[in-house]
């Protein structure tokens, strides 16, 4: 696949003939001729870590499809920390942008809950059709998960990629499971990088429809 489509954010010559020789390298590893390995392609560049190729998961709900068809409907992005909403582009879609954490903080001190847990609960009902980011807070991911359960919430795609040795694996192997879409990544990788190069790869793709 030619490259010429992707913005991969350099502002100067140098910068732009890195990223595609870093594109070119990484294509090579995981393959690019398929939606899944575009967004797979970008994890490895964001991670430098090549046996990311074998630990990003797309379950058999056309997630990307999802965060497409998401994207056209200019349904709201929701994340779990500000890092993750720094690093969102703005640029080629009309999706507002915003975070969990603060929505819920009194909630979150009296019942000793997460402050990215309680956000989620605070927005409640707003998640309906939305894109949910992670990338940070297993607990999140695991408040998520009940409220889908429950019945509360429907989002149209979750992007569950949480970092960590306690509850990452864990809360990423339950969003397997469920039926909303989802891409996850196995074990305790994950975070920051890797939640916002996948958004942005699906972004992208929107603009370029």
């Amino acid at each position: 696949m030619t490259t010429e489509n992707f913005d991969f954010g350099a502002t100067s010559q140098e910068g732009e003939e890195i990223a595609q020789e870093s594109w070119q390298i990484a294509s090579r590893i995981v393959g690019d001729d398929s939606p899944e390995g575009q967004i797979t392609t970008r994890c490895v560049i964001a991670t430098g870590d090549s046996d990311i190729k074998h630990l990003v998961n797309y379950n058999n709900n056309n997630p990307i499809e999802a965060g497409l068809d998401a994207l056209k409907d200019q349904a709201p992005i929701y994340v779990d920390i500000n890092m993750v909403k720094v690093g969102v582009t703005e640029k080629g879609h009309k999706s507002k942008i915003d975070t969990a954490i603060g929505k819920g903080d009194d909630k979150a001190e009296k019942e000793g809950i997460t402050r990215t847990s309680a956000g989620f609960i605070e927005l409640g009902p707003k998640l309906n059709n939305s894109i949910i980011v992670i990338g940070n807070s297993p607990s999140a991911l695991f408040t998520v998960c009940d409220m889908m359960d429950e019945g509360i919430i429907d989002p149209k795609l979750v992007i569950g990629m949480p970092v960590g040795f306690v509850g990452a694996q864990d809360s990423k192997a339950r969003l397997d499971e469920m039926e909303v879409p989802s891409i996850t990544i196995t074990g305790s990788k994950g975070g920051t990088p890797m939640a916002v190069t996948t958004i942005n790869g699906i972004i992208e793709m929107h603009r370029n429809e």
